[in-house]
């Protein structure tokens, strides 16, 4: 997920958004800890995209 597809969604888009690679975030986590996680670079990739999530939230409030 690039941020330029990012930054043009509305902030509740935004939200429901974060709220699902957060979910999907701590399955990844639970699924490491279980040693079921083949592909461990998704962990990298979520978390960027929970970031750039978040800084088109700050860019819209501000």
């Amino acid at each position: 997920m690039k941020y330029t597809e990012i930054k043009d969604k509305s902030l509740e888009e935004l939200k429901a958004t974060l709220k699902e690679k957060k979910v999907l975030l701590f399955e990844l986590k639970a699924k490491l800890k279980t040693m079921q996680l083949t592909n461990t670079s998704e962990l990298r990739t979520v978390k960027k995209d929970i970031a750039r999530i978040q800084t088109a939230i700050t860019a819209v409030n501000a």
